[in-house]
């Protein structure tokens, strides 16, 4: 197995586990009989709806501002951009070191996640439309003050959400295979990290919105691909341009790649409640929704999911359970 300086070591991850855990502990991991018989298989559910940001981006900003204060360069100010999750997660590392925080997000975006990003100091700057432009005007204003832009992806954020994929894989052994959304590439990267940190032999399967296909057809041409982004359910996967660093690490990693529907996420949003009475975003629906499209072919197998964010505007849910 060759080995990419981008991914973080088994060393790396337990010590960013100890950084994390003082912040809060490791999230829950069940395995649920209702989604258990509606799979046909049986299912773990990494919650990471259950951290202080309802998602698991959190791990990412805790270690990305760690290995900053370790290295004596902590920034006057951080810009950054996101759909939501990141942005809190940034917000929340930076006020924790005292660090002023501006995050773009584009037009339209969530209002609860807005809200939530400004409860914790940040700085909100509506630009763009989708996120791509969001973050070329965070790059933009960084360099107009110069502050410190904080990226999607990066090694130092990669430690710290691995953390989550090695709970859940050292929890349980027996899992056959992990459905893994992509969005930026942070998590299903670090599904790469653990996996192989803990030699484990789980087969991962990135899932990416039908309607946000730039991971599908980059893999697919090993080269990144822009793809337009009309998704109006999973924002956490709303990306039009992947990241060439992820790029290279998910290929030949991933096992194969499961496009999921709007309509294949809102029912997973819709099974999810009715079987664990957890809320699910978009996002954190696709990897039920893509092991249901495959369940004929997962039938005497142990399966991983993760509710990676429970971060939905309550009007956006409601619409939902409606059906």
């Amino acid at each position: 197995m060759t080995t990419n300086a981008l991914l973080p070591t088994l060393h790396d991850i337990e010590a960013a586990a100890h950084v994390i855990y003082r912040e809060f502990g490791p999230t829950p991991q069940y395995r649920w009989g209702q989604l258990a018989n509606r799979l046909g298989a049986a299912c773990w559910v990494k919650h990471e709806n259950h951290t202080p940001v309802g998602a698991f981006k959190i791990r990412g900003g805790l270690t990305y501002f760690d290995q900053l204060a370790q290295r004596g360069a902590l920034p006057a100010e951080v810009v950054s951009a996101t759909r939501g999750n990141h942005g809190q997660s940034i917000g929340w590392a930076a006020r924790a070191h005292g660090v002023p925080c501006t995050i773009v997000v584009p037009h339209g975006n969530s209002v609860e996640k807005n809200a939530a990003m400004r409860a914790l100091g940040v700085t909100l700057v509506e630009h763009g439309t989708d996120f791509q432009e969001s973050r070329e005007h965070a790059m933009r204003l960084a360099q107009e003050r110069s502050a410190h832009m904080v990226p999607s992806f990066h090694p130092d954020l990669l430690r710290g959400v691995a953390t989550y994929w090695w709970e859940l894989l050292k929890a349980a052994p027996d899992i056959d295979v992990v459905y893994v959304p992509i969005g930026q590439g942070s998590g299903a990267c670090s599904a790469v990290a653990a996996k192989r940190a803990l030699g484990h032999q789980a087969r991962i399967v990135g899932v990416v919105s039908a309607h946000a296909t730039t991971y599908a057809d980059s893999l697919k041409a090993g080269k990144v691909v822009e793809a337009p982004v009309t998704t109006q359910l999973a924002d956490g996967m709303a990306c039009r341009v992947a990241d060439p660093e992820a790029l290279q690490i998910l290929m030949g990693e991933i096992d194969h790649i499961v496009q999921v529907t709007d309509a294949e996420v809102a029912q997973a949003m819709r099974d999810i409640f009715a079987c664990t009475h957890n809320v699910a975003e978009g996002a954190g629906a696709a990897s039920f929704a893509a092991a249901m499209q495959e369940r004929t072919s997962l039938q005497g197998q142990t399966v991983g999911i993760t509710l990676c964010g429970g971060n939905v505007d309550s009007a956006v849910f409601a619409e939902v359970l409606r059906g």
